[in-house]
C-alpha cells in the first residue's frame, strides 16, 4: 500500500445540540484551513478524499439528506465550503468513521497506509477514528489546526494521546499530505 487518504469526520452538522455554541467557535477557527485542505487533497491523483459523517439516529439518511440538514440548520456558512464535489461519502452511526461503515474495505481497496484526519470533534470522533485506525495498522496524521473540539483541555488531551499512544503525527493541515518529510 502506498496511498493516502484525507478522512473528514462530521462535518456536516446542523449544530442543535447542547454543545453547539462551544463547537462552533472552535469550527471557526478551522473552517479555512479545513477547506484549504480538502482542496489540496482533492486536486491530488493521489489522494482520496473521504467524508464520514454522523446520519444522527435516521438509517435512511444518505448524503444528500445529511447535507441539506446541515445546510438547513443553525451554521450553514460552516457546512457549505466543504460541500463535496466527487468524493466517497460515508454514512456513521456512532463515533468511530470505521464502526458499522464500509471504510476499512475501501482504504484497502484503494491501497491507502496513510490517514490525515480532520474534522470534529477532536476529544471524540476524530479520538476514537484515530484509535481504529491505529490498531487497523494506518498511519496516521492528525491536522491539528483542522479538527475542531468542545472542550479545548479534552481536545489537548486527546492530541496528546493520539500522538504518544497511537503514533500519530500531529501537525499543521497544509503539511499533512506530504510524504518523505515530517508534518510538524
Amino acid at each position: 500500500m502506498s496511498g493516502i487518504a484525507l478522512v473528514v469526520v462530521d462535518m456536516f452538522n446542523p449544530y442543535e445540540h447542547e454543545d453547539a455554541a462551544l463547537l462552533t467557535r472552535s469550527v471557526e477557527e478551522t473552517i479555512e484551513p479545513l477547506t484549504r485542505l480538502v482542496r489540496t487533497a482533492g486536486a491530488r491523483p493521489d489522494v482520496e478524499v473521504i467524508y464520514v459523517n454522523d446520519n444522527y439516529g435516521d438509517f435512511t439518511a444518505g448524503p444528500g439528506l445529511i447535507q441539506r440538514r446541515a445546510l438547513e440548520g443553525q451554521r450553514p456558512d460552516l457546512v457549505k465550503p466543504l460541500l463535496p464535489a466527487d468524493c466517497a461519502f460515508l454514512p456513521k452511526v456512532r463515533h468511530s468513521a470505521f464502526f458499522g461503515t464500509p471504510l476499512e474495505y475501501l482504504l484497502r481497496r484503494q491501497k491507502v497506509d496513510t490517514l490525515v484526519l480532520a474534522g470534529q470533534v477532536t476529544e471524540q470522533c476524530i479520538l476514537y477514528t484515530a484509535r481504529d485506525a491505529y490498531v487497523r495498522e494506518f498511519t496516521l496524521h492528525v491536522a491539528r489546526d483542522c479538527v475542531a473540539h468542545i472542550d479545548p483541555g479534552l481536545a489537548e488531551a486527546a492530541l496528546e494521546m493520539m500522538e504518544c499512544n497511537m503514533r500519530a503525527t500531529i501537525g499543521p493541515g497544509d503539511r499533512s499530505l506530504n510524504r518523505g518529510e515530517p508534518p510538524c
